[in-house]
């Protein structure tokens, strides 16, 4: 279903013409409304540490907010995904299968989307292998594991070069290729002064 500006003006009406009536019934009848009262609990669920959230507070930003202390390089990087990356997307990357490409090969005259010619910012690498990577256990990898395969990655795309450490202070430097290809959405501040 689509709203558009007619329907929701339509819809207001409804809702003004059901709350008058309300008004109305309420002045005839001598009913007055209650408002309703609600408890500080409900009685159920329990309160949670700080510590318990942390472990699913993983988002990283393009900053480098939300990434955690560590350090990967390109060689241990690529054993790991010779281990567990290969099934899903080839033995270099760049073959693709059922997880597809994430290396791109220049000139990649099929413009597929991967690592080093679409992603915007670097540290979404680290943000997505660690949340959803591998495919049949995500989150299972530790920290460091995910470091070295980010630096393997961005190595194969050819973004760094292979004595690069990626840590949470040098990983948001990284600038990715593809960066420039993004617009910054604006539309708020077009807003803000009127002109939308």
């Amino acid at each position: 279903m689509f709203l558009t500006a007619g329907s929701i003006t339509a819809c207001n009406k409804k809702i003004h013409t059901w709350v008058a009536a309300e008004d109305t019934l309420n002045k005839t009848t001598g009913i007055e409304k209650t408002a309703a009262v609600f408890p500080d609990t409900f009685g159920f669920g329990q309160s949670v540490s700080t510590e318990y959230i942390r472990k699913f507070d993983i988002d990283v930003r393009p900053d480098g907010r939300g990434l955690p202390a560590g350090a990967g390089m390109v060689k241990e990087g690529r054993s790991i995904y010779l281990e567990k990356c290969t099934v899903c997307h080839g033995k270099t990357g760049r073959e693709g299968g059922p997880g597809g490409k994430l290396v791109s090969s220049p000139p990649d005259s099929n413009k597929t989307k991967t690592i080093g010619n679409y992603w915007p910012y670097a540290t979404t690498v680290y943000d997505y292998i660690n949340r959803a990577m591998p495919y049949n256990a995500p989150g299972s990898l530790t920290s460091k594991e995910v470091y070295d395969l980010t630096a393997y990655l961005l190595y194969e795309n050819g973004i760094i070069d292979s004595v690069f450490v990626v840590t949470e202070k040098t990983l948001p430097l990284i600038e990715m290729p593809a960066k420039k290809l993004f617009v910054p959405d604006n539309r708020l501040d077009e807003i803000k002064s009127g002109s939308r």
